[in-house]
């Protein structure tokens, strides 16, 4: 993995294939390449690890120039980020391939490779790809059965752009497990991992399915499913513009990002509210019998989208009054569930092709849930497509790979979800209404907390020496320190750990020292009290505690105690608005870390294998 670009076109593709790869960059990678087929029909390569502006520089010196060709953006998975192991992979002079996934069984397939005498130059599982087509190339006819052939004896997880010298039109493309679209054009096709690589040059798209082939002329795009049957897909036009992924005049996508909470959370709620309610038909016109058989719901999400989903758990219990069980999806997929008549299977992810979250999915299909249910901010996705109600969080592209707004977004579609089950259980109609108000001045409370970023800019400066910080939270808020420490760790490097304030006592006090920060999170609520002496045990080891605190709790500035003020918001949103200087703290220590904020090292956006 991480991005595919590829076209077929009457005019120059490098340049499209160079910008769509800019475009991909938020996924995270290590290397890039780009292949041509030139004007004799020779394909022409250039690969670099690092940045895509190497692979530009490179280009400005050895320009390629053709009317087919493909890229990629790699994040290693087989094989160290150098020049060799980056895509796009080719056989002898004739065969170019680029592949996001894994192969499972390449280790076979390369020593029968290596038997029949072909050579290899790279570490990687796609090497043994394009030598496999090549190998089926001679006999099979066309490239396109070629790839066929090839794709019968893989095992694994992927998605292909492959060309030919022999085919010098033609673009095949493949999927099983790992994202791929068509963009349609005028007189030319391209292919992608992502739309937002190809906004610049078409905002017609066909998302291929499970299992689905295809080949890409000029003049047309003919798709055929994993039996081999030519089918239709539909023709969808994306909102997204190719302005969406610009910073504006912020420093970095992920501060931009910061900002625009109070105005997507608006957008997330927006036709969602009604004066005291949630609308009933926002889940889906299927939606409400299938609320009325829900007697439990499973949870199942990665990273971020985890943390929201334990958040959730918390208001599932407590609001509505239905039990709430929430996994890891790389831990459920390997496990033997006892799935509970009425459960509802929810998956919660920005993307939608988290692989983990995917295949979680397809393996509940079988095992008896209720229904199955996507938040997910990417309408065109394989979750969105394979599951059975859908709620989108209207987050918009979301560039930098620590996700913000997206995690807040996903925040609100859950607590609708628990508000539209718990009508039908625990919730009273108070209550919802009470809810209801909260969610109508949310947007403005956000917007609130985003003022105090001066401050907590002032306060970063002294984590910019740090190694190591600890972060507490209790009830719902624990899962807020947990995405508070994994926000620090992932951007800015300082190792960070979160923990249940009440489990200090049981091991992690033995850490605190004055070269250990300590974050907590205190909303006025009913377990501030215990929390207040959970913070007396770091003062008392000489630990520099850093509380954010609403504005009514009895926690004041002392040695070794800063406290920052958060707005005053309902208990039940707390969540929402304490992420928010915990977003701002990671952000304003990586700047002044100096690492890469919105690309940082050894992460993907959008993890599309396990």
């Amino acid at each position: 993995m991480c991005g595919i670009v590829g076209a077929v076109a009457e005019r120059d593709v490098a340049r499209i294939l160079l910008e769509g790869l800019r475009r991909l960059e938020y996924r995270g990678y290590d290397s890039a390449g780009i292949a041509v087929l030139d004007a004799d029909a020779t394909i022409q390569r250039r690969r670099a690890a690092g940045k895509v502006e190497r692979l530009e520089a490179m280009l400005a010196e050895q320009p390629l120039n053709g009317r087919t060709g493909i890229a990629h953006t790699r994040w290693a998975t087989h094989g160290r980020p150098t020049d060799n192991n980056a895509h796009p992979h080719m056989a002898g002079e004739t065969v170019a391939l680029v592949h996001n996934g894994i192969i499972e069984n390449y280790e076979t397939l390369r020593r029968q490779l290596q038997e029949q005498g072909y050579e290899f130059h790279s570490e990687t599982d796609t090497e043994v790809v394009v030598n496999q087509v090549h190998s089926c190339l001679a006999e099979a006819g066309s490239l396109l059965e070629a790839v066929r052939r090839s794709l019968a004896l893989l095992e694994g997880a992927y998605a292909f752009g492959v060309i030919s010298a022999d085919a010098p039109g033609e673009l095949v493309a493949a999927r099983r497990g790992s994202p791929l679209v068509i963009g349609v054009g005028i007189g030319e096709h391209f292919i992608a991992s992502d739309v937002s690589a190809l906004l610049p040059v078409t905002q017609q798209f066909i998302f291929l399915e499970e299992g689905d082939v295809a080949l890409l002329t000029r003049e047309a795009v003919t798709i055929y499913d994993i039996h081999g049957r030519r089918v239709e897909r539909p023709l969808k036009r994306s909102e997204l513009t190719a302005s969406s992924a610009d910073k504006g005049l912020y420093r970095h996508f992920m501060l931009k990002e910061i900002h625009e909470q109070p105005r997507v959370l608006a957008e997330t709620l927006e036709g969602r509210l009604g004066r005291d309610r949630v609308l009933p038909e926002v889940f889906g016109v299927d939606a409400a019998p299938i609320f009325d058989s829900v007697r439990q719901v499973q949870i199942v999400a990665c990273g971020t989208s985890y943390h929201a989903g334990m958040v959730a758990s918390y208001w599932f219990e407590s609001l509505a009054g239905i039990p709430c069980r929430v996994e890891v999806a790389s831990e459920f997929r390997y496990r033997k569930p006892a799935v509970m008549e009425g459960t509802l299977f929810l998956t919660n992810s920005q993307s939608g092709e988290t692989a983990d979250t995917l295949a979680a999915l397809r393996e509940a299909k079988q095992l008896g849930y209720l229904a199955s249910l996507a938040i997910c901010n990417v309408p065109e996705s394989s979750l969105v497509r394979e599951s059975d109600l859908v709620l989108m969080t209207r987050a918009g592209p979301e560039i930098g790979v620590a996700s913000t707004k997206a995690f807040t977004t996903q925040l609100v579609g859950l607590l609708l979800l628990v508000m539209a089950l718990g009508r039908r259980h625990a919730m009273s109609e108070d209550t919802e209404r009470s809810l209801v108000r909260a969610l109508h001045d949310l947007p403005a409370c956000v917007d609130r907390a985003l003022q105090i970023e001066p401050e907590i800019e002032q306060l970063s400066q002294a984590f910019a020496d740090k190694d190591h910080s600890l972060f507490l939270g209790r009830g719902a808020q624990f899962p807020v320190a947990l995405e508070g420490a994994l926000k620090l760790k992932e951007i800015s490097y300082i190792h960070a750990e979160a923990y249940p304030a009440g489990e200090l006592k049981h091991g992690p006090l033995a850490l605190v020292d004055a070269n250990m920060p300590v974050v907590a999170v205190a909303p006025n609520n009913e377990l501030v009290e215990k929390l207040k002496s959970n913070l007396q045990e770091v003062q008392a080891r000489g630990g520099e505690l850093f509380v954010f605190a609403d504005v009514d709790t009895a926690i004041a500035d002392a040695p070794g105690v800063r406290v920052v003020r958060v707005p005053r918001v309902d208990d039940v949103l707390a969540p929402l608005v304490y992420t928010i200087p915990l977003q701002l703290l990671a952000y304003h220590v990586a700047v002044l870390k100096g690492t890469d904020v919105d690309k940082p090292r050894n992460l993907a956006k959008s993890v599309t294998v396990e």
